[in-house]
């Protein structure tokens, strides 16, 4: 196999060395995005034993990335490969990719790697069913495909979300009242059910002096008005102390650990990543049935899984930990134990080799 971290081996200006680059991960998109944020973790671990290098703008420096200079080496076959991968995740990335391949008849295959929790669109549908491979994140997005395809759901980094370990990761580090943390993470708006949490917030709070509510994301400009309906429903309740808005943080990770309790209210989603990053944190999990949600939480044992768009049963799910703050420890524990077992993200490289691999053993 020609990659491993020879897939690294940098030319000019740090560019890779294209002659070991066996895949390719176009990321089109500058904004950081969830596909983003997945790139970003997974590259590494693939380059840990593959030969791999993302395209496109609004990437770590220290990622393998090629350079748009580079473009004309697509047309040269990798060492040891009858050709390479070129595995998308957008609709832009994907028709990149048959372009590429099918009018300028580069030596590569395309992989496409589908999240959406709805039916595709035609177009999403014309630009699928010319892949030669589909990859579904989970079970539910799988439901959506028309074609044959591979579930391989997101794996998380256990190593840069860990449980705490600490005085700064506990909760009297963030200087906030109370002696427990409940929290929301993702951007403020109706999709991500940011409404739905600070409601359940105004109903359980009062009842349990001992939890602040944090809600952590970036309010754009078309959801200020909705961020801004929120405060005054929070401040009309009296609660502007214990439930506070923090924004964009400039380090999330530690403040997975500070928290007893992590809610994803999300309406609709495509994966969803918050919940394996808290569980990996050995925070307990309260989230909607939106996106892979129910197939990462174990209800009863990490925490529970509510219908999505449901106040009511949102609030009932996540009283429980409020009222005994050893149950939400207990399920933080076994959180981070299933996460461990089941999400690490050398599970989801391994099984997007796999994927590789068979277009490789079918030759050219």
């Amino acid at each position: 196999m020609a990659g491993g971290t020879a897939g690294r081996r940098a030319g000019p200006a740090g560019a890779p060395d294209m002659r070991r680059v066996e895949v390719v991960a176009p990321n089109f998109k500058r904004r950081l995005s969830g596909v983003t944020s997945t790139i970003v973790q997974l590259i590494p671990e693939q380059a840990k034993t593959i030969g791999i290098a993302a395209l496109g703008p609004g990437l770590p420096a220290d990622m393998p990335r090629m350079r748009l200079w580079q473009v004309p080496a697509l047309w040269r076959r990798p060492a040891g490969r009858p050709f390479r991968i070129w595995h998308a995740r957008r609709n832009t990335e994907m028709l990149a990719g048959l372009v590429l391949r099918d009018v300028l008849r580069a030596p590569l295959k395309l992989v496409f790697t589908s999240a959406a929790q709805r039916r595709h669109t035609r177009y999403t549908k014309w630009l699928i069913r010319r892949m030669d491979a589909v990859v579904a994140t989970s079970a539910r997005s799988g439901a959506f495909l028309d074609v044959p395809h591979r579930v391989v759901m997101h794996g998380i980094d256990t190593e840069r979300f860990h449980p705490p370990r600490d005085a700064h990761d506990g909760w009297a580090a963030c200087g906030l009242p109370g002696r427990y943390g409940i929290g929301c993470f993702g951007r403020i708006r109706h999709q991500k059910g940011t409404d739905l949490f600070v409601e359940a917030m105004i109903a359980l709070l009062p009842r349990h002096p001992d939890w602040t509510a944090l809600v952590f994301g970036r309010v754009t400009g078309e959801h200020r008005a909705f961020a801004q309906g929120l405060l005054q429903r929070v401040h009309a309740a009296g609660l502007g102390e214990r439930i506070r808005f923090l924004g964009e943080v400039p380090d999330v990770v530690p403040w997975y650990r500070r928290l007893s309790l992590c809610v994803a209210p999300s309406r609709n989603e495509g994966f969803g990543l918050t919940p394996l990053e808290a569980m990996a944190s050995a925070t307990a999990v309260v989230a909607s049935d939106a996106g892979a949600y129910a197939e990462m939480v174990v209800p009863g044992r990490t925490g529970a899984v509510v219908p999505a768009g449901d106040v009511a049963a949102l609030a009932a799910a996540i009283e429980p930990y409020l009222a005994d703050p050893a149950l939400a420890a207990r399920h933080g524990e076994a959180a981070r134990a299933h996460v461990a077992a089941r999400f690490a993200l050398a599970g989801e490289a391994e099984g997007l080799l796999q994927v590789y691999e068979a277009l490789w053993a079918g030759g050219p």
